[in-house]
C-alpha cells in the first residue's frame, strides 16, 4: 500500500557552506523548499522522492551577496527558478540507518546524477497522534558541474570562491 509524506517546513532545513577565499566558510540557506515522498508502507528504502527548492529563497545574511547568487553570474533565478533532486537508488551502508542516497540533481538547468550520505532517523508517532519520519542528508557537489562557474581570484591567486560546496539537508515529513 501506497503511503504518502507530507514535508513539516517548520523542522527542516536546507543548508550549504563553499569556502571564502579558502580560508574560511560562509553558510547559506533556502527557505522554500518542498518534498513529495511515498514509500510501500513505511519503508523509505522504497520511497519515491522529489525535492525542490526555489532559487530565490537562497540566504546567507548578506543582500549584497544574495543578489549575485541569485544574478547571472551563478543561479541565474529569472531563468532557473528551481533546484530539484529526485532519487534513484538507495544503499544500506552499516544496517544502522545509514545509507548512500544517489540521484538525479537539477541546477542552472544541468542535471548530474550524485551521491550523497543520508542518516535515516526512524519513524515515530509524535505526542499528538501523528507519524513523522526524519532523514539527515549530507554531501559535496562541485557547482561547476552545474554550470557555475563564475570566479574571482584575490591577488595572490587564490579562488574567491571555491568549487565545492557542502550540502546539508534535515528533513521531517508526517504522514498524510
Amino acid at each position: 500500500m501506497a503511503t504518502k509524506w507530507t514535508l513539516d517546513p517548520s523542522h527542516s532545513e536546507v543548508e550549504f557552506k563553499v569556502k571564502h577565499m579558502m580560508i574560511s566558510n560562509i553558510s547559506g540557506k533556502f527557505t522554500k523548499f518542498d518534498a513529495a515522498v511515498e514509500t510501500e508502507g513505511e519503508d523509505f528504502m522504497t520511497a519515491k522522492v522529489s525535492f525542490t527548492a526555489e532559487i530565490g529563497s537562497v540566504n546567507t545574511g548578506n543582500e549584497g551577496r544574495d543578489g549575485h547568487l541569485k544574478g547571472p553570474d551563478f543561479f541565474d533565478a529569472e531563468k532557473f527558478a528551481q533546484l530539484k533532486f529526485v532519487a534513484t537508488k538507495y544503499e544500506n551502508v552499516d544496517n544502522d540507518g545509514s545509507y548512500e542516497l544517489w540521484g538525479d540533481l537539477t541546477i542552472h538547468g544541468v542535471t548530474k546524477n550524485v551521491k550523497l550520505d543520508a542518516e535515516f532517523g526512524g519513524v515515530i508517532k509524535d505526542p499528538w497522534g501523528n507519524t513523522r519520519a526524519g532523514i539527515s542528508v549530507n554531501g559535496k557537489i562541485n557547482r561547476k558541474d552545474f554550470g557555475l562557474s563564475w570566479h574571482g581570484l584575490t591577488e595572490a591567486g587564490s579562488l574567491i570562491v571555491s568549487d565545492d560546496v557542502r550540502v546539508h539537508v534535515n528533513l521531517e515529513f508526517v504522514k498524510a
